[in-house]
């Protein structure tokens, strides 16, 4: 599982951060999803490797500029690159009612379907086959999701030593059990897939939040999940100052809830355009210090074009730069373990 950052900012982009928008890969065959999707997003998306025929759900976590902007550019141009496979959407409600305003009101449709999906109802549907899909709300000014990825196959390993033991020399029938299929020996035996195949690995799973300023709501998706991508918009100094009205959290807030629930990969993201530079109280090193006195597992602060895997043993890896092959990457800020 892969994570690319098309944008980190909150509100408004800066000279180095676009604003909200989020790739999950989601396979092989070059497939993706789209977590928000906010003004320029196709743009960050042409410096990286990915393809809009490639892209198969776009997830909206509400309704604000910069975390739906871009969407229906980004509709359109896939439109004009000849896509014809159906598109998932998936969001909260007035998603669609935005959508039709807008590109009803160019006169132009889409040379291929969208299939909308109701943001509360997304764990009864499949946009993605790889994973299963999970939502729940949040608090900010309008109605705000956060969502949760979870894969839905885990490779079975054979237990070769006791398939050995049991006089199985490798061949075809290690094949069959390990695709769960029960065997009928020539010798009269019948070996059942589930006791020659090791116990499964966790599945993985990363739960992705949108603007929140009570970052414990996301508790009913944190049981098993590796990795959570949630806003750090503020520190704590500068959230007292700017008063809850934004309905934000401060790296604080978003890292204490981390550390409470045990989720072992921390990223931040949806930062305040304020915070510049590695040094002084409105710096990123500010907002990083804030999240390591609460939190004490993987902390990441993403930046724009960063790339994260999440490895079968449940550890996110930074995987450099989604440009790499156009230009050196940047050093990132953050990003290493606690």
């Amino acid at each position: 599982m892969e994570l690319l950052f098309l944008g980190t900012s909150s509100g408004t982009p800066s000279k180095s951060r676009n604003v909200s928008g989020l790739a999950l890969r989601t396979g092989g065959g070059g497939h993706w999803a789209l977590i928000d999707c906010g003004e320029g997003t196709q743009h960050r998306i042409l410096h990286t490797p990915l393809s809009l025929i490639g892209l198969r759900a776009v997830f909206i976590t509400h309704l604000h500029g910069d975390h739906v902007y871009g969407l229906p550019g980004l509709l359109e141009s896939a439109g004009m690159l000849n896509r014809t496979e159906p598109l998932y959407l998936v969001g909260p409600p007035g998603l669609k009612r935005l959508l039709d305003a807008i590109i009803g009101a160019a006169d132009d449709g889409l040379p291929y379907p969208l299939v909308m999906i109701d943001v509360e109802n997304v764990h009864n549907h499949a946009p993605l086959a790889a994973f299963h899909v999970e939502s729940c709300p949040l608090s900010h000014r309008v109605p705000s999701y956060a969502y949760s990825f979870t894969e839905r196959e885990v490779e079975r390993k054979l237990d070769k030593e006791k398939l050995l033991a049991a006089g199985v020399p490798s061949g075809p029938v290690w094949g069959r059990i390990q695709a769960g299929e029960d065997v009928a020996l020539e010798d009269g035996r019948t070996l059942a897939a589930r006791d020659f195949l090791l116990t499964p690995r966790a599945h993985r799973k990363i739960i992705v939040g949108g603007d929140n300023d009570m970052p414990s709501l996301i508790a009913p998706l944190a049981e098993g999940a590796q990795v959570l991508v949630h806003e750090a918009t503020y520190t704590e100094a500068v959230l007292r100052k700017v008063g809850p009205e934004p309905q934000h959290s401060s790296a604080a807030m978003t890292a204490a809830f981390a550390q409470e629930a045990g989720i072992p990969n921390l990223v931040l993201t949806h930062f305040s355009p304020r915070y510049q530079g590695r040094e002084g109280p409105l710096s990123m090193a500010a907002l990083e210090e804030e999240a390591r006195t609460h939190y004490h597992g993987r902390l990441f602060l993403a930046e724009d074009f960063a790339r994260y895997e999440l490895g079968r043993n449940g550890e996110l890896e930074p995987a450099g730069d989604a440009r790499a092959s156009r230009a050196a990457p940047p050093q990132a800020a953050g990003t290493g373990t606690a």
